[in-house]
């Protein structure tokens, strides 16, 4: 069983893009794919948050989805909040391609990441390890430059 899931991000400026999520079966890590362009060069932070909702532009998408209460930290981290996919990195073009393989998020069950927001953020996540204190929550990425809701597509 494959599943599949999309997400259309946008901004208040000109960041914008397509991400696609892909799972084989309920227990197989999730294959995350895409291009994000209008970014500044260098690296973004680049997470899931709680909420599928934005309202309120990007911040109404609240924290980093974070179902077991645990730090900011990288994604290879043992310490880590379940939507924390560390940074992308945009070339001199603002072109950044998405390409993450990881084992803690989930497109079904209870932690399943689909009606939750990607936000791609303005600055570079510091991984939980910056020494600022912002870092153990948000890893001190810096505002929210684009965002979108994760929905279900046809496999």
């Amino acid at each position: 069983m494959v599943i599949k899931a999309v997400c259309c991000l946008a901004g208040a400026g000109a960041v914008k893009g397509v991400v696609t999520f892909t799972q084989e079966g309920a227990d197989g890590p999730v294959k995350v794919d895409g291009e994000l362009t209008g970014l500044t060069p260098g690296k973004h932070g680049f997470h899931i948050h709680e909420f599928g909702d934005n309202t309120n532009g990007c911040t109404s998408a609240g924290p980093h989805f974070n179902p077991e209460g645990k730090t900011h930290g990288a994604p290879d981290a043992a310490e880590r909040h379940v939507g924390d996919l560390g940074n992308v990195t945009a070339g001199d073009d603002g072109v950044a391609k998405v390409e993450i393989t990881d084992k803690l998020l989930n497109l079904v069950g209870p932690n399943s990441i689909i009606g939750r927001t990607v936000v791609v953020h303005d600055g570079v996540d510091d991984l939980g390890l910056g020494g600022h204190e912002l870092s153990s929550t948000t890893g001190n990425a810096g505002g929210r430059g684009a965002c979108g809701v994760i929905g279900i597509t046809k496999a």
